[in-house]
């Protein structure tokens, strides 16, 4: 059997990224990953790559492992955020320049990114087992053991569980899964617009739902369209130039005109939390541990911050690795920003797809407030740009 002190189950974004940092902050750790898929070798973006938004705390962190770069082909920076509400007054918009960054933040195609990420993996002497997966696992008192799919036998004192939405792993854990459906699902898809977006981005509240569009490389827009449920199947399989002229339709001409449509794709959208962050010397990060509706792009920069404070935490040297104290730690560090967030995100959610007048009027009134004050901006700007938003757990 061969011994780690931290096994990472996941080498998505957040399981690598986890055990890169991890490794560059404490190098003297014997770290493992298990990865159930063989990363995508091209590196270079498609038109229909999928992508993530970064927050600027997010990129300052990643900078610090060299995890992250402003040149990259496959990413694009966020200088404004346009928010409305569609049919009504209310309006506003957040200018990286009034916060002194470069950028509120950066999207990030994921393929090339992970790919990158694998890359520095290899360059370290952190143990990848891929493609690999768990046939058993057993909890003792000193460590978690672990028998992959090949019968290889390794154990760890720290099991970091970050293979995703579905773990298996946190089922193996036992470990509870509370979530409730939106009446929404999301659409996604890469869009061309004439003449470029110089770097804007937009959040736009409809009756029916919210809509995201994110500046991509190559004059391109990542969307996200949430709507019912019901109507998911008609836009996707809409042929593209009836999907371009519904979209037009629906958002406006804010954003440009739109003239190509890539592959789309639909997806449930739930709130889901774990009902325990932490196990016997176990612990849950990224979308192993929550789900959020992605109407502020907060979802991985979530999982990054419990990235950030496991790094912390190991770094530290408090706690011994694993034990009760280390993990009851974790989850301490971790609960009240994961609260707040959930929190946030749903209220939104709930506030916007609503179509009484009253709320319609109320909501204007709102953001016409945020467009003429920067102090009642300044906790939309924050939470966007990633930075922990302070309330009572």
């Amino acid at each position: 059997m061969q011994h780690f002190d931290v096994v990472i189950v996941g080498g998505g974004m957040a399981g690598a990224t986890a055990a890169l940092a991890i490794k560059k902050t404490s190098p003297t750790l014997q770290v493992a990953v298990i990865e159930a898929f063989a990363p995508k070798s091209q590196t270079h973006p498609s038109f229909d790559d999928r992508s993530i938004a970064l927050a600027d705390q997010s990129v300052q962190y990643l900078k610090q492992f060299n995890l992250f770069n402003a040149d990259w082909p496959f990413a694009e920076a966020i200088k404004q955020v346009h928010v409305s509400d569609r049919g009504h007054f209310g309006k506003t918009s957040l200018h990286h320049q009034d916060y002194k960054t470069n950028a509120l933040g950066y999207v990030v195609e994921v393929n090339p990114f992970g790919a990158y990420l694998h890359q520095q993996l290899a360059k370290t002497d952190i143990q990848l087992y891929c493609p690999a997966t768990i046939n058993e696992l057993k909890q003792t008192q000193s460590s978690v053991e672990l028998t992959l799919n090949d019968e290889t036998q390794l154990s760890g004192k720290l099991l970091v569980v970050a293979d995703g939405a579905q773990s298996p792993t946190r089922k193996q854990l036992n470990i509870g899964f509370d979530s409730l459906a939106y009446e929404q699902g999301a659409l996604i898809a890469n869009i061309e617009v004439e003449g470029g977006h110089s770097g804007q981005a937009f959040e736009r509240f409809t009756e029916h739902g919210p809509m995201a569009l994110l500046p991509m490389t190559q004059n391109r827009y990542s969307l996200v369209w949430c709507m019912p449920s019901v109507h998911l199947e008609h836009y996707k399989t809409l042929e593209p130039d009836a999907f371009i002229s519904e979209l037009q339709t629906a958002f406006g001409y804010r954003a440009g005109v739109f003239k190509q449509v890539g592959m789309r794709a639909q997806y449930p959208l739930v709130l889901g939390r774990v009902e325990q962050l932490v196990h016997h010397r176990s612990l849950l990060i990224g979308n192993a541990a929550h789900a959020i509706h992605p109407i502020a792009g907060q979802g991985f920069n979530l999982g990054l911050r419990d990235i950030q404070a496991l790094v912390e935490l190991i770094a530290s040297k408090q706690h011994a690795l694993g034990e009760h104290a280390f993990t009851q730690a974790y989850n301490r560090a971790r609960a009240q920003d994961i609260k707040m967030v959930m929190t946030l995100t749903d209220a939104l959610v709930r506030l916007f797809s609503n179509s009484s007048r009253l709320m319609a009027l109320g909501r204007s009134c709102g953001l016409l407030a945020m467009s003429l004050s920067e102090n009642l901006k300044a906790p939309l700007a924050k939470q966007l740009m990633g930075h922990v938003i302070k309330g009572k757990s």
